[in-house]
């Protein structure tokens, strides 16, 4: 029996984004906006979730990786924004390690707080700050189920040398999430009563 390959790709939309590597987001509030952006073009186009990511390097502003949700189209539940864009910057980079490229820090900005999946997988990625939009409760507030995060997940992630920074855009990334639950999204991993 042989065993299917698992491949996860962004929707083909997303390469206008990556096509201009020159353009410098200085601030987080611009990192965030695409974050946003990335989020409101993959509800517009039905490619998955209303969730948006990016990795960046944290000087510079260079953009390095996007990521959307990808869950629903693919079938793959840790296609998460954040999830795609750790991987697709890990590949370009070479590294599993993004703290492992000398004099280079990178950060990722996410338009939601992570879910418990994707927090778990921030110290590993090598990422060294995190900013997020909108809040774990407005995603749960549209009937998202986020995991079991501890209530101190920010220090927890602080105490590894990760800072975070929340609430940028925050009313903005929020607007997205309302958004896809108005426009009839679905909520693919609401909790179910047994």
């Amino acid at each position: 029996m042989k065993f299917p390959e698992v491949i996860l790709h962004l929707p083909d939309w997303i390469e206008r984004f990556l096509a201009n590597s020159d353009l410098l987001y200085s601030t987080a509030e611009e990192r965030m906006q695409l974050a946003i952006k990335l989020a409101q073009l993959n509800i517009q186009h039905r490619t998955g979730g209303p969730f948006g990511a990016g990795i960046f390097e944290r000087q510079t502003g260079r953009l390095i990786a996007v990521g959307v949700n990808r869950v629903e189209p693919l079938n793959c539940s840790i296609a998460h924004a954040e999830m795609m864009a750790i991987a697709i910057a890990q590949r370009l980079i070479g590294s599993y390690d993004l703290s492992n490229v000398a004099d280079t820090a990178y950060e990722l900005v996410t338009s939601t707080e992570p879910c418990a999946m994707c927090l778990g997988a921030i110290p590993w990625s090598g990422v060294r700050s995190v900013v997020c939009g909108a809040r774990d409760e407005d995603a749960r507030a549209i009937g998202f189920e986020e995991g079991a995060k501890p209530s101190n997940w920010v220090k927890s992630l602080e105490d590894r040398g990760i800072s975070v920074r929340r609430d940028v855009l925050r009313e903005q990334a929020k607007a997205v999430l309302l958004e896809y639950r108005e426009g009839g999204g679905l909520i693919y991993n609401a909790r179910k009563e047994k």
